[in-house]
C-alpha cells in the first residue's frame, strides 16, 4: 500500500494540483473518489487535525476505499455514499474540493459546480483535473466524440469557455484552466482551479438572485438617502435594476445564519461599441448597520476577480469627494483618480463635484 501511495504521489505532484491543494488542518472533499487513493493523499496533507472526505456513488468503490484506508492506517478519512450533483455535506463545511477526471462524466455539470460552491467555506479552493475541449468547434463533432469515448468521457466534455461560464455562474472567481495532455481532435486534459470569494466570519459572497430583490433595493435606497452615494434619489424597480446591469457581475454579501443580504456589488456597460466591451461602471453598497466591517472590501475584491475572469480590463466609477470611506476603499484596491468633474450636477440644492476613478487590469492582454 505504501508503494502505491508513493507512486501516486509522484504522478499527482507532477501533473496536477490535487495533492498540493490542501493545507495542514483543513477539510478536503474528493468528488468521485473511487478507490480512495487521492483521499489518502489529501489526508496525509491535512494531517491529524484535518479531514479528508471521499464521495462516490458506487458501493463497491466505497468498500474498496475503506479497505485501502484501513490498510494505510488513515484515521482522518470518511467515505460518503452519494452523487456529485447532490453532495451529502452541509453548507460551508470544507476548505478544498478536488476531483480527478470525474466531473466530465456528469450529465449536469452545472449542478456539480453549484454543489462544490455550496459546500466550500468562504475563501475555499476548487482544484480538479478534468477533460475539456479547446473550443466549441475544436474538431469535427463525430471525431471528437470518438476521442471522448476512447478516454472514457461518456457524458461529453465542456469547452474551456463553457467551463469558465459554469464556474462563474456558480459564484467562483479567480478561474484558471491550464491545458495539459492533448488527446487529439481538440480534446485535452486540464487542471481547473478557482476559489469561493473570501469574506469575514459569518458571511458569504454569492451571485445575486431575484429573491434578493427587496433587500438589495432597500440597501440601495439607504445609500441614496445618505446623500453621498449617487445623484439618484430613488432606487429603481427590480426590473429597472436588472435591465441596467450585467447579469454575470452581480454579487451579494449575506449573513450565513439568517440569509440577510448586507451588501451588494453590480456593474453596467459604459457603451455598446465593441471597443468598450471590457469597460464597466460599478456600484457597491453596504447596509448602514454593517459598514466598517470589511464587507465592501470583500465584495469589491470578489468583483474585481470576477471581472478579470470575464475579460473586463477597466472598472470605473464616480465618487463624491465627500465620500471619504468609498474613496479610501477604492484606492486600497488599485483604483486611481483620473480627474474631477466640477459642479457636474445639482443634488439636493447643492452643486456637487464627482471624482472619476478607474482600475485597469494588469493581467488581460490586448
Amino acid at each position: 500500500m505504501k508503494e502505491i501511495l508513493m507512486a501516486k504521489d509522484e504522478i499527482v505532484d507532477r501533473y496536477s494540483s490535487l495533492a498540493r491543494a490542501a493545507l495542514s488542518g483543513e477539510t478536503v472533499l474528493d468528488l468521485g473518489s473511487g478507490g480512495g487513493i487521492d483521499v489518502l493523499l489529501s489526508a496525509r496533507r491535512v494531517g491529524p487535525h484535518g479531514k479528508a472526505y471521499g464521495l462516490d456513488a458506487s458501493v463497491d468503490m466505497l468498500e474498496l476505499a475503506r479497505r485501502h484506508a484501513e490498510q494505510a492506517g488513515a484515521t482522518n478519512v470518511e467515505f460518503l455514499h452519494g452523487t456529485i450533483e447532490d453532495v451529502p455535506l452541509s453548507d460551508r463545511s470544507v476548505d478544498v474540493v478536488v476531483s480527478n477526471c470525474v466531473i466530465n462524466l456528469s450529465d449536469d455539470k452545472a449542478a456539480v459546480l453549484a454543489e462544490a460552491f455550496r459546500v466550500l467555506r468562504p475563501g475555499g479552493r476548487f482544484g480538479v483535473s478534468d477533460v475539456v475541449t479547446a473550443d466549441e468547434a475544436a474538431a469535427d463533432s463525430g471525431r471528437r466524440e470518438a476521442v471522448e469515448g476512447r478516454i472514457g468521457c461518456s457524458a461529453g466534455t465542456l469547452s474551456v469557455a463553457g467551463y469558465q461560464e459554469l464556474l462563474g455562474r456558480a459564484g467562483f472567481v479567480g478561474i484558471r484552466i491550464t491545458l495539459t495532455a492533448d488527446h487529439g481532435e481538440g480534446v485535452h486534459s486540464a487542471i481547473i482551479q478557482a476559489a469561493k470569494p473570501a469574506i469575514g466570519p459569518g458571511m458569504e459572497i454569492r451571485p445575486m438572485r431575484d429573491s434578493d430583490a427587496e433587500q438589495v433595493l432597500a440597501i440601495y435606497q439607504a445609500g441614496l438617502d445618505s446623500g453621498h452615494a449617487s445623484f439618484e434619489t430613488v432606487a429603481p424597480s427590480w426590473e429597472g435594476f436588472v435591465t441596467g446591469r450585467l447579469p454575470h457581475l452581480r454579487y451579494v454579501a449575506a449573513d450565513t445564519e439568517t440569509g440577510e443580504v448586507v451588501g451588494w456589488v453590480a456593474a453596467s456597460t459604459v457603451s455598446p461599441r465593441p471597443v468598450y466591451a471590457g469597460v464597466v461602471e460599478h456600484s457597491v453598497y453596504v447596509h448602514p448597520g454593517c459598514q466598517a466591517q470589511g464587507i465592501g472590501r470583500a465584495l469589491l475584491t470578489a468583483f474585481i476577480a470576477a471581472g478579470e475572469d470575464a475579460g473586463v480590463w477597466t472598472i470605473q466609477s464616480g465618487i463624491f469627494p465627500e465620500n471619504a470611506a468609498s474613496l479610501a476603499l477604492h484606492q486600497a484596491l488599485g483604483f486611481r483618480a483620473v480627474g474631477t468633474r466640477e459642479r457636474v450636477g445639482c443634488h439636493r440644492g447643492t452643486w456637487r463635484d464627482v471624482l472619476l476613478v478607474e482600475r485597469r487590469s494588469t493581467v488581460i492582454a490586448c
